[in-house]
């Protein structure tokens, strides 16, 4: 009997019978593929800042204080960050598919039991693994992306890549109150497993998996040090402003952390499979496009966390005032995104960077001249521009940052582009507080103003770093020369 199931052929007898049930659905593989990434990726992102506005409520369910739950989500944004290069390199290793199922298995069973946590530090620890699973679907989805299309057309796929990973946090936060307020915070995750689950079966059943590399080895030491040079250094700036800077633990975190990122550095120089290769950082299309985003992250992220306590504690708008307010960000993004897309096929990364860093410095410039007659709209506008600019720039520089790599490689350069990103996300977030903390006696609306020039200041950093990279040319469908030196 099995003999004459390999004779006619059942494995492909199958993968004919899911592009023919695709395409008489009226969609092509590749669109369909698209779909189950991106419907991936946002199911596990969309949960990490869902708590964010609500953590007195889940505190006070789970008899704890908000500062303790609230590593709820400090935790999965740095599990998020630092594991994301792990799976991006096994991705490479071992083949794309079975990391992201993989991925989505692991944070939908631990989603699941989030639900039925009955204490703030059990919440605590299934959210952070949760996220850690969570985090191979970005550079694995991103992997998948690139190999679909030809360099000179991954600019528009990347669009939507970069609306959900910039996104789904965004728009977790805004619909966290009123999911809360109408199902409780344990219903979101008992929603959330099952739709994890489905994304990994339809994965499974429709992905084709990339090829693994013959007789590449994984990284672990490299891994180990990068992984947790970046953990410690992350916790040390997040926790630098609450428990002192000159705390021996913060001393030690940020000590240590550098210490052992500079062992990383070193490890890479000698291994023979390195996690992230050193030509990397001298190559202009990686270097300058990684740190780009992570200048403008900064801003963008920092403004995010600061801008909704700035408008209740500055000028006394309710929270669902607030909420409307915040959706201007992703609402902007997902339309810029696509249209800046094609724009950029037009103009080329580098303006569209350059323009997209300009345009988070203008959103900084406008909210920081709020005050407590400041019209809605124009509260709204520049929260907008925000979106705009990420929109325009992220997908742009991603797509350079894929086309300067092999593919083979892929997956570990969109990890490391996740990392350092949300390294710039988690300095923005902190530093912008600190600089709000530090100038509190000015007056509140003032204080706010000078975190958010501090902002804008980064974002003109971003904007000239853009300036040093070399679009893609795309005057002919033949693949770009990988990688340009500086």
């Amino acid at each position: 009997m099995t003999a004459g199931v390999d004779e006619v052929g059942l494995v492909p007898l199958l993968a004919r019978v899911r592009v023919a049930l695709v395409e008489r659905a009226g969609v092509s593989r590749r669109k369909a593929t698209m779909l189950v990434l991106l419907s991936g990726v946002f199911t596990v992102s969309f949960t990490i800042t869902l708590l964010v506005v609500v953590l007195d409520t889940v505190a006070k369910d789970l008899d704890s204080s908000v500062s303790v739950v609230s590593w709820s989500i400090t935790a999965p944004m740095l599990a998020f960050a630092v594991i994301g290069p792990a799976f991006g390199k096994f991705g490479d290793l071992i083949g794309h598919k079975r990391v992201f199922v993989g991925g989505l298995l692991g944070a939908g069973v631990f989603a699941g039991l989030t639900a039925l946590a009955p204490s703030a530090a059990v919440l605590i620890v299934l959210r952070t693994l949760s996220a850690a699973c969570g985090s191979a679907t970005g550079p694995t989805a991103m992997a998948f992306i690139n190999r679909l299309y030809e360099p000179h057309d991954r600019v528009r796929p990347l669009g939507m890549w970069s609306f959900v990973t910039a996104g789904a946090p965004v728009i977790g936060v805004v619909a966290g109150v009123p999911l809360v307020d109408l199902v409780g915070w344990r219903v979101i995750f008992f929603v959330q497993a099952p739709l994890c689950l489905i994304g990994a079966l339809t994965s499974w059943w429709l992905l084709r998996d990339t090829e693994p590399q013959p007789g590449a080895r994984f990284d672990a030491a490299g891994a180990l040090t990068l992984g947790g040079g970046a953990t410690l250094l992350l916790v040390g700036i997040n926790r630098g402003g609450a428990w002192g800077w000159d705390s021996p633990l913060i001393v030690a975190a940020l000590g240590l952390g550098l210490a052992l990122l500079y062992a990383f550095v070193k490890v890479e120089r000698r291994v023979a499979s390195p996690m992230v290769p050193p030509q990397w950082f001298r190559t202009r299309n990686i270097a300058f496009p990684v740190l780009s985003q992570s200048f403008a992250n900064f801003a963008y992220m920092g403004g995010f966390m600061i801008v909704p306590q700035m408008l209740k504690d500055g000028i006394g708008l309710s929270l669902a005032t607030i909420g409307w307010l915040i959706i201007a960000r992703p609402l902007t993004f997902a339309i810029a995104a696509p249209i800046g897309a094609r724009v950029t096929v037009r103009t080329g990364e580098r303006f569209a960077g350059m323009f997209g860093s300009m345009t988070v410095f203008t959103s900084m410039i406008v909210l920081s001249t709020v005050r407590d007659s400041t019209p809605l709209w124009l509260i709204a506008f520049g929260l907008g521009l925000s979106g705009l600019g990420l929109g325009v720039a992220s997908p742009a520089l991603s797509s350079l940052l894929a086309n300067a790599v092999p593919d083979e490689e892929l997956g570990i350069a969109s990890a490391m582009q996740q990392l350092v990103s949300q390294m710039g996300a988690l300095l923005g977030a902190t530093v912008m507080i600190s600089v709000h903390e530090a100038t509190i006696e000015q007056g509140t609306l003032t204080s706010y103003g000078y975190a958010l020039i501090v902002g804008a200041g980064l974002c003109v950093v971003a904007g000239l770093l853009a300036g040093e990279v070399r679009s893609t040319d795309r005057s002919s469908s033949s693949t770009p020369e990988r990688g340009v030196t500086p």
